[in-house]
């Protein structure tokens, strides 16, 4: 199987920015990835769109303004690992032969508030009164703190960590520091889970140019390796959120996060311990927690020994969020999982300055989403 690499990676700052249209969004992230891959929107052979909210063929309307070449150009959705999902398909397309070179674009331009639920759950399930995102989140974070000892204080600290680390990210909707105290005594969303341990939905894009491994020194000097990217939908998810329609007969099965971590981890040829950095679907500041022992960076129920020892931080084992995490950046839901692929292509290259992971030679993302939809990228230097 042909191996891919990123030659190029753009990206428009996530945020509000109420005077331009997501056509000029994505097309500032899309004219920054050809820049920096050195190529021409003629050079691009075709393009995969990545958004949920946008209107339908959002792709062409930003994309066939640049030239209309007759590409295809294709729109895909996943809930939050739509960018994964999208990625995934532009690696398959090169490596079946279609085409050596892709454009991956993932852009959003999202109504403010909590989603809108009927997006995801039908009407029956939203009477059920579960399904709006902070409601499951609490649940989740209470039975862990029921089962494992898991604390406020641990859960504030992640959302401490991620402030901490987006003071030095320029793409990030918000870029300041918070005390430990300013956290905690936020406003409480659904206990335990507060006003600065969530992430806001918001606007922005970010887009990577791959092609077939072989050709890339003919575009970039430093080209970076996709060792994996796995997108799966959950099996079953013992989820707290809203009554699940259909249910499959075996509940062994692991969750999402455990399922396709474990998929990616074996197509790279690697364990967690080989990943210099982790980039990760904080919705929540309890999420952050949840998925160290989903990855596998430490046993279940020993994740708040993780983030009280300082693993996660930038200079310590294991390194999380060090773009301030969706909790600081937001998330524009089409754009999350490649926001993240722009990153640890930044740490890869060294070029990540105050929030720069010392010699980081490997480097994964990860996104979970509605309906079990999952993902997980394994970049290599």
């Amino acid at each position: 199987m042909r191996e891919i690499a990123i030659i190029g990676a753009g990206i428009h700052k996530f945020g509000r920015f109420d005077g331009k249209t997501y056509v000029q969004i994505g097309q500032e992230a899309t004219l920054d990835a050809l820049r920096d891959a050195n190529l021409r929107w003629q050079d691009i052979q075709a393009a995969y769109v990545s958004d949920q909210y946008l209107p339908a063929t959002a792709g062409p309307r930003i994309l066939r303004p640049l030239g209309a070449t007759g590409i295809p150009i294709c729109d895909i959705e996943a809930a939050c690992a739509s960018g994964g999902a999208t990625l995934r398909q532009a690696m398959l397309g090169i490596q079946a032969g279609a085409f050596d070179i892709a454009l991956v674009l993932g852009v959003e331009k999202m109504p403010r508030g909590f989603m809108d639920p009927l997006m995801i759950y039908q009407q029956w399930q939203v009477d059920m009164g579960m399904s709006t995102n902070p409601s499951y989140w609490a649940m989740r974070a209470r039975r862990h703190m029921h089962e494992y000892g898991t604390t406020e204080e641990q859960i504030a600290k992640v959302a401490y960590k991620n402030h901490k680390n987006s003071v030095h990210n320029p793409n990030s909707m918000y870029q300041k520091e918070f005390t430990m105290e300013q956290i905690l005594n936020s406003q409480l969303v659904c206990d335990p889970i507060h006003l600065l341990e969530i992430c806001a939905p918001n606007e922005g894009a970010a887009a990577v140019i791959i092609c077939a491994k072989e050709i890339a020194h003919k575009y970039s000097s430093n080209p970076i390796t996709i060792a994996a990217c796995v997108h799966t939908l959950a099996k079953y998810s013992a989820d707290f959120r809203c009554p699940v329609d259909s249910m499959s007969a075996n509940i062994t099965n692991i969750g999402p996060t455990e399922q396709t971590s474990k998929l990616a981890y074996e197509q790279a040829g690697i364990g967690p311990d080989e990943v210099n950095c982790f980039e990760v679907q904080d919705t929540d500041a309890f999420c952050e927690l949840e998925i160290y022992e989903q990855l596998g960076l430490c046993p279940y129920g020993e994740a708040g020994r993780l983030i009280d020892e300082g693993v996660t931080e930038i200079t310590g084992k294991h390194p999380v969020n060090m773009s301030g995490g969706l909790i600081s950046k937001g998330e524009p839901v089409g754009a999350s999982h490649l926001g993240q692929v722009v990153e640890l292509v930044s740490q890869l290259r060294g070029q990540s300055g105050a929030r720069q992971v010392a010699n980081a030679k490997v480097a994964a993302g990860h996104v979970l989403g509605a309906g079990g939809n999952c993902a997980f990228t394994i970049l290599k230097k």
